[in-house]
């Protein structure tokens, strides 16, 4: 036997061996960057997609590459909001981080999903070239937090899915900020005062959802939401302004925010009203209605993220 040989079993079974004990101190989770991804396809492209993402080892040596500003001209967004008992929300948040309550008595949450096509996702320096990069599909499913420590405030992604393979591996190994998944296929769809949304997350761990919906007046809020928002601009306003992205490192002692810039005028808000049907979204919600709207164009730059000491951590 070479030494070569010799060298590569070495290098293997310490990888094997490291994998292991990362994994023990980070087992998977129900939700969030450690909950298990599971390629919609099958085959051996999709099993290393899988080994990869899944692999401890592989997010904590590519962590540390640095995250580059990055641009989308991002067109049709579709907001779906329930408000949810503040206990189920609780359980969804993270190590570090406090659940922005709402109502008397801090009794509700505001739990969100959203999903948009991407317009020449790419790095910001790439400049008049980015027009080159790909426009997939993106949904984001998030809830409202705060962290204690700094006053910060943001959403923290319960999940996110994208309908490149790539994108989202590589999003999901470099940021903690985002647990990545796959759409085995998804559309965004417009047509005149209907907008129809999919989320097929056919085999894989994506979340599922589809949305028929209509334009429709601003509805008047009534009970939980009348008593958290107000009204239905009072809802927007919470709603709407998405500046941050949060996520916590317990073995870290830290939270990282990734700081974006989304710019949405609350006028370019559209109340929307349907069918939406999704067993990912019911998990939290249960049965509760949802309040709907549209944003046609949103202009999505990604600045920098930032990592904040937790008291523990200091």
């Amino acid at each position: 036997m070479s030494w070569a040989v010799v060298l590569g079993l070495v290098v293997l079974g310490t990888m094997l061996v490291a994998e292991r004990v990362l994994r023990r101190a980070r087992p998977y989770e129900g939700h969030g960057r450690l909950a298990r991804w599971r390629h919609p396809a099958r085959g051996p492209l999709a099993w290393c997609a899988d080994v990869l993402a899944n692999s401890r080892l592989a997010s904590a040596l590519l962590e540390p590459v640095p995250e580059l500003a990055m641009r989308s001209d991002i067109t049709d967004v579709v907001y779906v909001s329930y408000l949810v008992p503040a206990r189920v929300a609780q359980a969804l948040v993270p190590p570090g981080l406090e659940l922005q309550r709402l109502g008397r008595d801090g009794q509700w949450a505001l739990f969100t999903f959203l999903t948009f096509r991407h317009g020449h996702f790419g790095m910001a320096l790439l400049g008049p070239l980015r027009r080159l990069m790909p426009s997939p599909i993106q949904t984001n499913w998030r809830i409202h937090v705060v962290d204690p420590a700094t006053g910060h405030r943001g959403v923290y992604f319960v999940t996110n899915a994208l309908t490149s393979t790539v994108l989202a591996l590589v999003a999901r190994l470099i940021t903690e900020g985002l647990p990545m998944h796959v759409l085995a296929h998804a559309t965004v769809a417009r047509e005149g005062d209907r907008v129809r949304v999919l989320l097929d997350p056919g085999r894989g761990s994506a979340p599922d959802a589809q949305l028929e919906l209509a334009v429709v007046d601003p509805p008047t809020l009534a009970g939980e939401w009348a008593e958290c928002f107000g009204d239905f601009q009072g809802f927007l306003a919470y709603c709407v302004p998405q500046d941050r992205a949060m996520s916590s490192q317990p073995l870290r002692g830290r939270i990282s925010r990734q700081e974006i810039d989304l710019g949405i005028p609350l006028s370019a808000c559209t109340p929307l009203a349907g069918k939406v049907v999704s067993r990912a979204a019911a998990v939290i919600a249960g049965s509760a209605e949802p309040v709907c709207f549209h944003v046609p164009s949103v202009t999505f730059t990604f600045g920098r993220e930032i990592h904040d000491r937790t008291s523990s951590g200091a």
